[in-house]
């Protein structure tokens, strides 16, 4: 066996505890997940995803991405599923292809909430510097640093972002990102949480001191079980793969969960089996072991 094909033994051990509940709905993350690191999505994976859908088994894309970097998915594995969008803030239908995306489910973050959570934040965490994500529209801050691939539709501080009157006022604030040019990103996200409390949910999925501020309660976990709800699919029916902390809470609560081989440590902890990297095709990896044993 190729040694990208393996899996180590607690994944063998966890698929095969879980064997006698046939999996419905697979969810993975996108970065570091199911993309590998260029961005790309592998021709294996492709047809892993495709190979489930054909089982009967829905596909949803769950990650820390707007609704408008989604065509990197779609146009890969053409339409495949659903989105869970801004971790957790949206839920986009990708059927119709690049450029047709359509909003389902919005859950947003009240303006006054995230104005509060950004001063705490600011007070705790003196040179914090944020964006706002809308629906339709990004803006920043203008010492926020060039992170994201497209250019803000608007610089101003926080609090003209953020008032009742703001840049697009009327469109939905999906998730507050919040930068620290100098301390250790798992500290900040420390900070963070401590300082927002329940005003917000806070988590991270970069590699630099990235925050990513949503509404309270609002989580990949929570989105991704209400729509498993209306579909009539339990935790137990449900197969996760990520590799940062915003995956945290989707894989405790998925009936089985992996972490990827290059994944935080906390992932690791969380998760109930491993496979293999991101670039290694570590999801295809698990579908396609799973739907064997399940034919």
């Amino acid at each position: 066996m190729r040694e990208n094909d393996r899996v180590t033994s607690a994944t063998r051990a966890s698929a095969s505890q879980a064997a006698a509940v046939p999996p419905r709905l697979i969810a993975t993350d996108l970065d570091g997940t199911l993309l590998r690191d260029d961005k790309s999505v592998s021709p294996r994976t492709v047809a892993a995803l495709t190979a489930a859908e054909e089982a009967g088994v829905e596909v949803f894309f769950v990650t820390g991405r707007p609704a408008r970097w989604m065509d990197v998915v779609s146009a890969h594995v053409h339409g495949h599923g659903l989105a869970i969008c801004g971790n957790g803030a949206a839920v986009v239908d990708l059927h119709g292809g690049p450029g047709a995306h359509r909003f389902v489910k919005v859950r947003e973050l009240a303006r006054q909430n995230a104005l509060e959570a950004v001063q705490l934040l600011r007070d705790a965490a003196p040179g914090t510097v944020v964006a706002v994500e809308q629906t339709y529209g990004f803006f920043q801050e203008p010492a926020y640093p060039k992170l994201h691939m497209e250019t803000p539709d608007h610089l101003a501080p926080a609090e003209d972002l953020l008032a009742p009157d703001g840049p697009c006022a009327g469109e939905p604030v999906l998730k507050i990102l919040a930068y620290h040019p100098d301390l250790d990103p798992d500290d900040f996200l420390d900070v963070g949480r401590l300082a927002i409390g329940t005003r917000a949910s806070v988590t991270r999925s970069s590699p630099s001191a990235l925050l990513e501020i949503s509404g309270h309660g609002v989580s990949k976990a929570s989105t991704l079980a209400l729509c498993c709800a209306e579909r009539g699919i339990s935790p137990a029916e449900v197969v996760a793969f990520g590799d940062m902390p915003n995956d945290v809470e989707m894989l405790t609560w998925a009936g089985r969960s992996y972490a990827m081989g290059n994944a935080h440590p906390a992932v690791v902890a969380a998760a109930s089996g491993r496979t293999v990297a991101n670039n290694d095709d570590g999801v295809a990896v698990v579908i396609e072991r799973m739907l064997a044993e399940r034919f």
